[in-house]
């Protein structure tokens, strides 16, 4: 997860940056194609490094989606409804993240699904995850070959013909849509914006081709470095200051707590189920035939000897200790969790196993053979309720934030954008302390679903604050600046976060409650862009 937050957090400043320069559609082309090549390039690749580099790049690529879809969409909306259907593009997050819970669900606990060619290649069920969650970036690439480019935009760059067609076109349709096509689309006034002198264009006969590739690309990152330093220059350096610090706190909150509830769920599940665990002891078999599954047991000085037969077994958190295994046959063996700890074996056959080595500890193996040992990622999910259960409460939590998505929508043109950031951040930082009666998985996840419930009209707001507050000529770069800050939040917030799961609840729930109330106090102080016309 760390690798494509590092991805996306480079993906969102260098994407934001490069759509001011080259266009939004454009941009957003680039970097969807980029994911979704990547995307499906890491649902077929084998070695673990290969496929972190591809997961990277496919993060770079994603990375740019935020920044550039919001400036994108921001620029054809009129300002009456502009936070209303901001609001309503934020539910789509929404429907990505319960798209890919539901298909986690669904597909990765399907052992069945997988299949091998020999033993060198190897496809899981959660390789057919992976490219499920490619296609819908997929079907975006198609779709925006046929979308115009901002016209605000072209506007910004002196093409003024193509911004005029583009928004004929889009009063045209909106007049048929309304019965009205009689309606003439007509321009009084145009306002030109004050261009920037641009770098100078490279040569033909500039050296090299890779040259003159090498200087594009390098003039390219200094203008993008320039219009990012241009984000802390007047009359936007205090809005920066502001939305970073608003930025940071509502990621570092939200994204704590998002990785924190879970692990909590599931150190109460470990909790309950280490609670039931069967001891045997002493245990002497001979001459007998086990087909059938262990589950959740610890065996201690046992001896299974003479022709004693393991067959087609499933072992799950099982635990041998002590125990000796003379003239066994361990054969179509699947494990999980599970350990022989000093234990001895003696003339054994083991036969188209998953019983690596590393889980014999501190094991003595005397004239034992091994054929057909299954090998690397064998983890079956079988019948495994606890799977299905942790995507299970992914999926409800991200259902949770629809009433937020609804409410956030038909508000923010009416209680306005500020009151919405600061009353939301505030409440979820309220909220964290019922965390302190949540003592069982169901309280858990109910007050998961409250904190996304509450948190999703901050994120909204503050979505649509953001776009409205920079220039045309830096909305993009200064958007794609707080959403890459926005991913490193996230990453130090689960490391914080993750770290105290099943130490203390204390600090989690002081910590996320008081960067976002903190964070809601600093949103307050931003100008509110509510009658404000895009600049």
């Amino acid at each position: 997860g760390s690798i494509v937050y590092l991805g996306m957090m480079v993906g969102a400043f260098f994407w934001g940056g490069l759509a001011d320069k080259v266009g939004r559609r454009q941009s957003l082309l680039i970097c969807m194609s980029v994911n979704g090549f990547f995307a499906f390039l890491s649902s077929f690749v084998q070695g673990y490094g290969f496929f972190l580099f591809c997961r990277l790049f496919s993060g770079f690529g994603i990375g740019g989606a935020m920044p550039t879809v919001f400036s994108y969409f921001s620029e054809v909306l009129a300002r009456e409804k502009r936070g209303e259907h901001l609001s309503w593009l934020c539910m789509f997050w929404m429907i990505g993240g319960i798209y890919a819970s539901a298909m986690a669900w669904a597909i990765i606990p399907h052992y069945g699904w997988s299949f091998s060619m020999g033993s060198a290649y190897q496809f899981h069920s959660w390789r057919v995850f992976v490219i499920v969650c490619a296609l819908p970036c997929v079907s975006s690439v198609v779709a925006l070959t046929f979308m115009p480019e901002s016209p605000r935009f072209l506007l910004e760059v002196g093409k003024h013909d193509e911004a005029w067609m583009i928004l004929k076109q889009i009063h045209d349709t909106n007049m048929r849509a309304r019965g009205q096509p009689e309606k003439v689309f007509t321009v009084t006034r145009i306002k030109t914006p004050k261009q920037i002198d641009e770098l100078i264009e490279i040569e033909s006969d500039t050296g090299t081709w890779y040259r003159r590739c090498f200087v594009r690309i390098r003039t390219e990152l200094y203008g993008i470095w320039l219009t990012f330093m241009r984000c802390f220059n007047y009359p936007v350096k205090d809005n920066t200051i502001k939305l970073t610090a608003v930025w940071f706190t509502l990621s570092f909150g939200y994204y704590g707590l998002s990785v924190w509830f879970p692990d909590v769920i599931k150190h109460l599940q470990s909790d309950e189920y280490a609670s039931r665990v069967k001891h045997f002891r002493n245990e002497e078999v001979s001459h007998f035939v086990f087909n059938f599954t262990l589950e959740n047991q610890i065996h201690s000085n046992g001896e299974y000897i003479n022709d004693s037969r393991f067959i087609m077994m499933k072992f799950k958190s099982v635990t041998f200790e002590d125990s000796l295994f003379k003239n066994c046959v361990f054969e179509d063996i699947t494990s999980l969790n599970t350990y022989f700890r000093n234990c001895t074996f003696v003339n054994t056959t083991f036969y188209n196993t998953d019983l690596e080595q590393y889980k014999f500890v501190d094991s003595e193996l005397i004239n034992c053979t091994f054929f057909h040992i299954r090998t690397g990622c064998q983890i079956s999910f079988d019948d495994d309720y606890s799977a299905y259960w942790i995507y299970f409460v992914n999926f409800l939590g991200t259902l949770a934030v629809l009433p937020g998505n609804i409410v956030s929508a038909l508000l923010m043109d009416r209680i306005g954008r500020l009151t919405m950031l600061g009353g939301s951040m505030v409440l979820s930082g309220i909220s964290c302390f019922f965390l302190w009666f949540g003592t069982s998985e169901s309280m858990m996840i109910g007050m998961l679903c409250l904190y996304n419930g509450l948190t999703i009209s901050a994120w909204n707001s503050l979505d649509v604050i953001t776009v409205e507050l920079y220039p045309t000529d830096r909305r993009a770069t200064g958007f794609g600046f707080l959403n890459a800050l926005c991913k490193a939040a996230a990453v130090l917030g689960n490391l914080i976060f993750g770290s105290l799961v099943g130490i203390t609840k204390a600090i989690p729930i002081l910590l996320a409650s008081t960067v976002l109330v903190c964070g809601g106090l600093v949103g307050l102080r931003l100008p509110d862009t509510r009658t404000q016309v895009l600049m």
